[in-house]
């Protein structure tokens, strides 16, 4: 079938060539189509209650995470010159468009008796820069009053004050969010030396926008950096321009066709799918090598190029189609993963390593059929003292130091069972970010002075309308909420029992000491006030974010710091009873949620599912590796190399305090099914040689060591120094994946090049030559020409 193959190929070079530019053309444009991720993934199944509820709570309440704050400590905030630029800061931040909201000290609300009404006026304390310090010291003192102010809109012990803004909910969704982002910075950036110091950023918008700006940055950056590095080490290699152009067309090609297939299938670039152009890159440089390290063997056994062409898609074709299809697989088991960031990933990745396949099967021999024969100069590189040295020191340990492998690779396992106790599973929010970053030191700020930015949420369904406002539920919020705040990772509370301790001290025309819960003569009087109010658009609005309509179901807000996982899971594990015991599960229904909330649970699944996407990775290869072998023996002979570096990335994991989490925990199963190439591009040639030289096993192990020993040697330093880069990104996961999949890949080449053959010499025939006969893996076709290669050479020619 190969043979048949290689002829199509080559007698079909131009055709070829047009329908592979047409569909560049047409996924050079879906690229430019890309849209980006702008809200967090979805890390949970839709069917999940966990992220039900959220949207449930979301839908009622509106957005959990609409706010972005700007924070300033500043000790003469309150001279006139200073709260005016806070002000002309909040009004001038206001006026963009997207923005719903600004509350600061310098525009703040405030509940005022109206006796003549009978309601409440709730309008800003003051709305305008001041003319005088008289003026300002009296708007100090009512926000000092206020108590429901106290430690939000301004400190007066730390001399901090808090500017929150409120976006749009369609806003926060789409790309105008970074865009918004970016404009809310610069204005800020205007009013600094206005208000003496630096503004400090954080909140979800924030966040979430910057981490969509840097996905962007970094694809491009990577590729170019993919372009370089590999071009680079095969120029060192080949020491040809020739071919090192011919593999850039190649992958160049490939990754825009990934970024293209984002598109066409309906998906958005997030952090994951940003690094499949790159990984092509990679993967196809590593299919590049093959192809031309054959094609150039071929070319100096018998010095006929386009023989030499067919027969490289002849005898290397299958090989490379199960190696990439080995490789697509591990991706493809992401798409088990009932997550849509997980398995838009997956599916982007395994369509585009086969795409890679096609394209260096295609382009190679396409290409070089049309260019001039290689000099004795590009071939030089076979016969290169240096690697002739590396690959006949790989046969001397295997022929001769086999015991001692032996217990070097089996101490490993024990010292690398031994680390993968060590580990541990924790993942932040803004896990992500370099320790240095200035995201994680304005979020320190706001942590250390208000206890953090992110949403916690509690929901309390009374299940009877008009209860939720009751006595006896607002005496339960209360308790409850002193009981949460008692903790140091909460801020203080937002809720309806706020709102009421408000209303009671408005009645009181203000007095900080009636600040609290009214009692049952005074409740009926303050709420009548209240009920006045209803057509305040802002007071309703208010009101809507904290009740429902019918007044059944109400929320109490909190924010908390960005602890981790681990640390979410035990205060809520110790929460949970006690909001239990303040509301009698049998009289109210309450819900934690929260955006603190949806991310533990999504990234508690996400690290369960991959670690059973990894077991069906090597279910999926072990079978794909039993259909080209025929012998469940040859199978587990070919995993044992692969899954010895996994265990040692684990003790790496282990030993270095690096924590399970989504994007560690990828590199299993990306690293498994890369380095299992090298396994079966050993064993194909392995097999090849075992037919020519009549089953003499050692002689067999030799010769496939000196003719792809070298090609796994090359694509593993390539891939080792191509998945380097990610080191580069500014992004924690990333770095920790390039250089695990790096280490790992570099460890499966030494199992591969040493391990493997050890254990083929030492079983032998009880395994090889019993199991492997009728493994059907290559046909070893003659070495003179055939009909068909006369016949393509002379259309060729």
């Amino acid at each position: 079938m190969w043979q048949k193959i290689a002829g199509i190929i080559l007698r079909n070079r131009v055709a070829i060539l047009v329908v592979i530019g047409l569909i560049t053309l047409v996924q050079g444009f879906m690229a430019t189509q890309v849209k980006i991720r702008y809200d967090f993934a979805a890390l949970l199944p839709s069917t999940d209650s966990t992220l039900i509820n959220y949207k449930d709570f979301k839908q009622r309440f509106g957005e959990d995470g609409d706010v972005l704050v700007i924070g300033i400590e500043q000790e003469d905030f309150f001279k006139k010159d200073v709260y005016n630029a806070w002000y002309e800061l909040g009004k001038e931040v206001s006026e963009l468009e997207g923005i719903e909201e600004v509350v600061s000290a310098a525009r703040c609300y405030n509940l005022v008796r109206n006796d003549s009404l009978k309601k409440f006026d709730f309008s800003l304390i003051h709305d305008g820069p001041v003319e005088t310090q008289a003026q300002l010291d009296s708007i100090k003192a009512q926000i000092v009053n206020l108590k429901f102010y106290d430690n939000v809109m301004w400190d007066e012990e730390s001399h901090i004050s808090v500017m929150a803004i409120t976006m749009n909910a369609t806003v926060l969704d789409s790309k105008k969010r970074v865009a918004l982002t970016d404009q809310i910075v610069a204005v800020g950036d205007k009013y600094e030396d206005r208000l003496g110091v630096n503004l400090r950023y954080s909140g979800m918008p924030y966040i979430r926008s910057l981490l969509a700006k840097v996905v962007k940055a970094e694809m491009f950056l990577f590729i170019l950096y993919a372009l370089l590095v590999t071009a680079v080490i095969m120029f060192i290699f080949f020491r040809s321009f020739k071919v090192v152009m011919v593999a850039m067309l190649v992958v160049a090609i490939g990754s825009l066709w990934s970024i293209g297939f984002v598109a066409v299938m309906g998906f958005q670039l997030s952090i994951l799918t940003g690094l499949v152009p790159p990984l092509i890159i990679v993967i196809g440089v590593a299919n590049c090598i093959f192809l031309l390290n054959k094609y150039h063997t071929e070319y100096r056994s018998h010095g006929n190029k386009i023989k030499g062409l067919q027969r490289v898609v002849r005898k290397v074709g299958k090989a490379t189609l199960l190696t990439n299809a080995t490789t697509a697989a591990g991706f493809a088991t992401f798409t088990v993963v009932e997550s849509s960031v997980m398995r838009e990933f997956g599916v982007v990745a395994a369509i585009s390593i086969m795409c890679i396949f096609v394209l260096s099967l295609l382009l190679v021999p396409i290409i070089f059929s049309f260019l001039k024969e290689p000099k004795a100069r590009h071939v030089k590189h076979l016969d290169r003292k240096q690697s002739q040295v590396f690959i006949s020191k790989i046969v001397e340990i295997v022929l001769s130091y086999r015991s001692r492998v032996y217990w070097f690779f089996g101490t490993c396992v024990v010292v690398g069972i031994y680390g993968i106790t060590l580990i541990t599973s924790d993942g932040k929010i803004v896990d992500d970010f370099p320790e240095n970053h200035h995201v994680l030191k304005d979020l320190a700020f706001f942590e250390e002075q208000f206890n953090g930015v992110v949403p916690f949420e509690i929901q309390i369904d009374a299940l009877k309308p008009g209860k939720a406002l009751s006595p006896a539920t607002l005496k339960r919020i209360d308790k409850l909420q002193d009981a949460i705040s008692a903790y140091p990772e909460f801020s203080r509370a937002v809720s309806m029992t706020e709102i009421v301790k408000s209303l009671k001290q408005a009645y009181y025309n203000g007095m900080p000491s009636k600040y609290g819960l009214p009692s049952g003569a005074e409740r009926g009087f303050i709420l009548s006030y209240a009920d006045n109010d209803k057509g305040n658009k802002d007071a309703s609005s208010l009101l809507k974010s904290f009740i429902d309509s019918s007044q059944q179901i109400t929320r109490v807000s909190f924010q908390m710091k960005d602890v981790g996982t681990d640390e979410a899971e035990r205060l809520i594990g110790e929460i949970r009873p006690v909001l239990d015991s303040i509301f009698n599960p049998d009289k109210y229904q309450t819900l934690i949620t929260g955006t603190s909330v949806v991310y533990l649970r999504g990234t508690e699944y996400l690290v369960k599912n991959l670690f059973i996407s990894l077991g069906i990775a090597v279910v999926l290869i072990a079978l794909l590796m039993a259909y080209m072998f025929r012998s469940w023996r040859m199978v587990a002979v070919s995993l044992i190399p692969n899954i010895i570096p996994l265990i040692l990335t684990g003790a790496l994991m282990g030993f270095l305090g690096i924590t399970i989490k989504p994007s560690t925990i990828l590199v299993f199963s990306i690293a498994f099914g890369i380095s299992v190439d090298d396994t079966i591009h050993f064993l194909a040639k392995y097999r090849q040689e075992l037919e020519v030289n009549n089953w003499r096993i050692k002689r067999s192990v030799i010769l496939a060591l000196h003719e792809v020993g070298l090609s796994m040697a090359y694509t593993s330093i390539v891939l080792f120094f191509g998945f380097s880069i990610f080191h580069l990104s500014t992004f924690g996961g990333t770095k920790a994946l390039g250089m695990l999949v790096s280490i790992t890949l570099l460890v499966a080449m030494f199992s591969n090049l040493i391990l493997l053959p050890s254990l083929l010499l030492t079983l032998e025939r009880s395994l090889t030559t019993k199991y492997f006969k009728d493994a059907g893996l290559d046909t070893v076709y003659p070495e003179e020409e055939t009909e068909t290669e006369l016949s393509v050479q002379n259309q060729t020619t």
